[in-house]
């Protein structure tokens, strides 16, 4: 049960920091501020790596997300 609750408690600080990184560049391109946007995807996609490879989030998961979010920094891109 130890254990349960040790890796339990490792996969939510992993997942609250790709989820923050999601929020921060979700936010930074409301904002429509794209440099900020831009340097927040790219943690953004190092988190949600990281979590795919530790099998905190599937793999299809993370390339899900990433995708979304990359295209959400480039139309807001396009549209400048």
């Amino acid at each position: 049960m130890r254990v349960t609750a040790k890796k339990t408690e490792r996969n939510k600080v992993a997942k609250g920091v790709f989820k923050s990184a999601i929020k921060k560049t979700r936010e930074a391109v409301k904002a429509k501020d794209l440099e900020k946007a831009q340097k927040e995807l790219k943690l953004a996609i190092k988190s949600l790596d990281k979590a795919s490879e530790k099998n905190i989030i599937k793999k299809n998961t993370a390339a899900r997300k990433k995708s979304r979010l990359n295209a959400l920094v480039k139309k807001a891109a396009s549209e400048k």
